[in-house]
C-alpha cells in the first residue's frame, strides 16, 4: 500500500512542480493521517497557496482509488519547516553549509547523534558520503547508508 500511495502522491506533485520531501502515515486503521511535506522545484519557499493546490490534486487521485487508501483519510500538506529532513545526496549538496543533526552508529555521542555543519557532500564508486564537521572542529565522513537519520538543525534567536 505504502509503495502504490507514495507513486500516486509522487506523481502528482510532479505533474504540478513539487518534490515530495516527506510522506508520513498516522492516524487509525479506520481514519489514516497522511502528512505530506512538499518543496517547489523551483525551490521557492512553499506557500498556502501551493499547499492547497497539490492538496486539491492528490485528493482527486487518493478518491478515485479506493482500494490504496480508505475513504475516511485525513490529508495535511506543508513545507517540510525549518527541521527538514535530509535523505537524498541532493539534499546533503544542496545545504552544504548550514547545520544538520545526524544520528549514525558511527557517533558514540548520547542516542548516537551530533550536531554539526555540512561541509561536503559528493557520489562515490560505491556509495555517496558527507563530510560533517562537530563543534570542536573535527571531521566525520559519512556514508550515506551509515546515516540513520538527519534534520536541518534549527536555533531561535530572538531578536532585540
Amino acid at each position: 500500500m505504502r509503495t502504490e500511495l507514495e507513486s500516486i502522491v509522487t506523481t502528482e506533485l510532479d505533474s504540478l512542480g513539487y518534490e515530495l520531501v516527506e510522506l508520513r502515515i498516522g492516524g487509525s486503521r479506520s481514519r489514516p493521517v497522511l502528512d505530506i511535506r512538499i518543496e517547489r522545484r523551483d525551490r521557492r519557499d512553499v506557500q498556502v497557496a501551493d499547499c492547497e493546490r497539490a492538496s486539491r490534486a492528490v485528493e482527486v487521485r487518493l478518491d478515485a482509488a479506493p482500494a490504496v487508501m480508505s475513504s475516511r483519510y485525513v490529508l495535511e500538506v506543508s513545507s517540510p519547516g525549518m527541521e527538514r529532513p535530509l535523505r537524498s545526496l541532493a539534499d546533503w549538496q544542496r545545504f552544504v553549509g548550514r547545520r544538520a543533526t545526524v544520528k549514525s552508529r558511527q557517533f558514540t555521542a548520547v542516542g548516537g547523534w551530533i550536531e554539526a555543519e555540512i561541509v561536503s557532500a559528493m557520489a562515490g564508486e560505491s556509495h555517496a558520503t558527507v563530510v560533517l564537521r562537530d563543534g570542536k572542529g573535527v571531521d566525520h565522513v559519512l556514508a550515506l547508508p551509515d546515516v540513520q537519520e538527519a534534520r536541518l538543525a534549527f536555533h531561535w534567536q530572538p531578536q532585540g
